[in-house]
């Protein structure tokens, strides 16, 4: 199938953006899917700060970028917007890095007054990079979403069912992508 480049744009290694990222990748490996994890909190903050085009790690991510069918961006929400990491790495790959690609936007945050986050902050970043489809994204409370001690991960059964739903749907948009029609 597609090749998912999934992007936590979290800067916390424990965070609840990350683990469900990680925990929706699995659903996409089960659908078939070749699934690439980029934490942005690993990249080098010298990198990302310094808007070093040719350190090795920006070099890697901006070639995940253009090998990946479909790009999962998740995030958490931090005063009304996408991460400040995210945002650095985003503003070091080229103009149109997502151009021919499907994006799922995906953010985590503690209050509804967050919802929009996707649709006002990041979806318009995703869309002048080129994507060619922006599937439905979905914000998630943190509330619904309990990370245990054992890296197990726990979805209240509402927001679950709606991120299998956004999931599914970016599963079949992948199918549908001027690229893979081309390729096929």
């Amino acid at each position: 199938m597609a090749t998912v480049l999934s992007v936590s744009g979290s800067p916390s290694a424990t965070s609840r953006t990350g683990r469900l990222l990680r925990h929706l990748d699995q659903r996409l490996i089960a659908q078939g899917h070749e699934v690439v994890p980029l934490d942005v909190r690993t990249v080098p903050a010298e990198a990302l700060l310094g808007a070093d085009f040719r350190h090795p790690a920006i070099v890697e991510a901006t070639e995940l970028f253009a090998r990946a069918d479909g790009i999962v961006v998740g995030t958490p929400v931090y005063k009304a917007s996408y991460s400040g990491v995210l945002k650095a790495l985003l503003d070091l790959l080229p103009q149109y890095a997502l151009t021919g690609k499907t994006v799922l936007p995906l953010a985590t945050g503690g209050s509804v007054a967050h919802v929009l986050a996707i649709d006002y902050a990041l979806r318009p970043v995703l869309n002048s990079m080129g994507a060619a489809h922006i599937v439905q994204g979905w914000f998630t409370l943190d509330r619904d979403i309990t990370a245990h001690e054992d890296g197990s991960l726990t979805i209240a059964p509402d927001a679950a069912e709606a991120l299998g739903q956004v999931v599914d749907q970016f599963s079949t948009a992948l199918g549908r992508t001027p690229y893979l029609a081309a390729a096929s």
